[in-house]
């Protein structure tokens, strides 16, 4: 038996790339996975057993309260929600002075208002539950101020500081909130964007104390110890996985 047995789980921007892979790693602990995505997800559930594939604009409330209903639907509850979703490899590097007001705007929409509008859907399913377990995927870049992607920066650091708040506030509902914040990974998306690679990539690695690329599957782990009973003491916590280019 899984340690996952029995539970639901949302997983946004599951359709591919690290989303993807949690989404694998907590299947393969037996959760019933829900894969949120704006893209693909019906075809990305089907990998699963009782898999359920939901289109969803996670910047959007009546989609993110519709993709609440349908897992509940099918499903029968919610005791996980991993919030995946975020632009990254699609934003160009570049000054501050030359980003864009929407360009900000829609980065703080899909990367952190999204995160909002999941929980607040998500979080009174958890509460018919008992109890669940939320995880934030943030990044490293707000450790090491890492310049030209200031709004991607913000952004990440905002999940950082929404998780320890929303972890005291759940706390006395038996919901855990963390945070998992990795190192620039090597996805289906980036590889999308080679200038990012070029970019990227080797100043990445030369930093990191195990010199390698980071895969998706280096971010599994962490995120299926803090959805399992064996971190029913952890909350409120950001784990920075990233080969250690930075100590946390």
């Amino acid at each position: 038996m899984g340690s996952l047995d029995g539970k639901v789980a949302v997983v946004t921007g599951a359709a591919r790339g690290i989303g993807r892979a949690i989404a694998e790693g907590l299947d393969a602990e037996g959760a019933q996975i829900v894969v949120a995505d704006l893209g693909g997800a019906e075809e990305a559930a089907k990998a699963f057993d009782d898999g359920v594939g939901v289109t969803v604009d996670v910047s959007k409330e009546d989609d993110v309260q519709r993709m609440a209903e349908e897992a509940v639907k099918h499903c029968g509850g919610i005791d996980i929600l991993v919030n995946n979703a975020g632009l990254y490899a699609s934003l160009d590097m570049r000054p501050f002075t030359q980003i864009p007001l929407e360009e900000w705007q829609r980065v703080m929409e899909v990367n952190v208002a999204s995160m909002f509008l999941t929980c607040r859907a998500i979080v009174p399913r958890m509460r018919e539950r008992g109890g669940g377990k939320i995880v934030n995927i943030s990044s490293g870049t707000p450790f090491r101020g890492v310049p030209f992607l200031l709004h991607y920066v913000t952004s990440k650091g905002a999940i950082v500081a929404f998780t320890r708040a929303l972890a005291r506030e759940l706390g006395k509902d038996g919901i855990h909130v963390n945070c998992v914040a990795p190192g620039f990974t090597i996805t289906t998306g980036v590889e999308e964007h080679p200038e990012v690679i070029e970019a990227l990539r080797e100043v990445s690695v030369s930093a990191r104390t195990i010199q390698r690329d980071q895969l998706p599957e280096d971010v599994v782990g962490a995120v299926v110890f803090l959805c399992t009973p064996a971190a029913d003491f952890v909350t409120g916590q950001t784990m920075v996985i990233d080969g250690g280019q930075y100590f946390h």
